[in-house]
């Protein structure tokens, strides 16, 4: 037990970005602070999204991004009843104290629970997953294979997207399909889940990251996913709504958090060559977009009809009519962009040594 504390623990003058790191280490979304080797409470990775969105400076202690209020156990609880309450507010783990406030115990969800954590709410919207290209950067192999249809543990990839969709309570998706277009339908008709209801749009010409979309005109009534045909992400997407909705945002892109050192001391310069500072192997930190999008139906009208259109074309075109578009940030962890083979092949390990969600 003392082990798995420390694997989970995180002193309160820790800074932000290194709660983030050490989540992404651990592969956890919450973690037990401590004061002086004590405990002192919770930070879960949506405390260090809200932070992100509020543009806190992540090199702040993560003392400003905790919560007051947080959820905790004592030791008196019925065991019976903190199982339920870790079922009912979808809890990684829970500390359990004594009278002295002192922790006494943790209950880990893994613990009690064989499958893993549900999302908070499931919300079932339109998914639309962009599976139209020709999968360069895995050829040889995709010159047999339409990409999507690549194996990725028991499963192919496609059908991992659709079920990361299916966890957070959608059913219907609709695929953008053009190379080997047969191949994907006849892969899926053979498959016949009663899981995915599946309609499909059909490129005659490759129309970009986001042309296609046009052909949805006057079919989407709803706010509706966009995904990419290489893209998982293990992340609540009722949270990612509830942030869309909040904003009132036309566009909401999903981010993944990544953070890279320069392991070297850097040097910043004056206009006559004299240093004006140094910083010895500095950290930065970039938002990346991972392929995942929330759109407004009302977005799809911004889009031309039969000519190469991204989505990045879309994005720009929305802010520059004053649209809103938002970015949900994600740990790097939650973020596995399967179309290139190293990617992949991460991936792959994840999913053989249980280190992954998605299902």
């Amino acid at each position: 037990m003392k082990l798995k504390i420390e694997k989970v623990s995180i002193d309160k003058n820790t800074s932000i970005l290194e709660t983030l790191k050490r989540m992404d280490k651990e592969d956890k979304k919450l973690l037990l602070v401590t004061q002086n080797g004590h405990y002192h409470g919770l930070i879960s990775i949506g405390d260090i999204q809200r932070a992100i969105i509020a543009d806190l400076d992540l090199k702040k202690p993560i003392s400003e991004a905790m919560r007051s209020q947080i959820r905790v156990a004592r030791q008196e609880d019925d065991p019976e009843n903190i199982r339920d309450r870790m079922m009912k507010f979808r809890t990684e783990f829970m500390p359990i104290l004594n009278d002295q406030d002192e922790l006494a115990d943790i209950l880990f969800w893994h613990d009690v629970y064989a499958e893993t954590c549900p999302p908070k709410k499931q919300i079932n919207l339109p998914v639309v997953i962009m599976a139209g290209g020709r999968g360069t950067r895995m050829q040889p192999l995709t010159n047999v294979f339409p990409k999507p249809l690549i194996p990725l543990g028991n499963k192919t990839i496609l059908e991992r997207i659709m079920d990361s969709f299916v966890r957070g309570g959608s059913h219907h998706f609709i695929l953008s399909v053009n190379y080997k277009a047969d191949t994907i339908r006849h892969y899926l008709s053979e498959l016949n889940s009663p899981e995915y209801e599946i309609d499909y749009i059909q490129e005659t010409e490759p129309l970009g990251t986001a042309g296609s979309l046009q052909l949805l005109k006057g079919r989407m009534t709803d706010t509706f996913w966009v995904s990419n045909c290489d893209i998982l992400i293990d992340q609540d997407l009722s949270e990612i709504y509830e942030f869309h909705k909040k904003f009132n945002n036309q566009i909401s892109i999903v981010a993944a958090v990544k953070h890279l050192t320069i392991p070297y001391g850097t040097l910043e310069t004056r206009s006559d060559g004299q240093l004006s500072q140094l910083q010895e192997k500095p950290d930065f930190v970039f938002k990346i977009n991972t392929g995942v999008y929330l759109l407004e139906p009302q977005a799809i009208d911004e889009i031309p009809e039969d000519v190469i259109f991204h989505i990045t074309d879309l994005i720009e075109k929305v802010r520059k009519k004053e649209g809103r578009v938002g970015v949900f940030p994600i740990p790097d962890y939650a973020w596995s962009d399967v179309g290139s083979w190293e990617e992949y092949q991460k991936t792959s390990t994840k999913l053989k040594f249980g280190s992954m969600l998605i299902s």
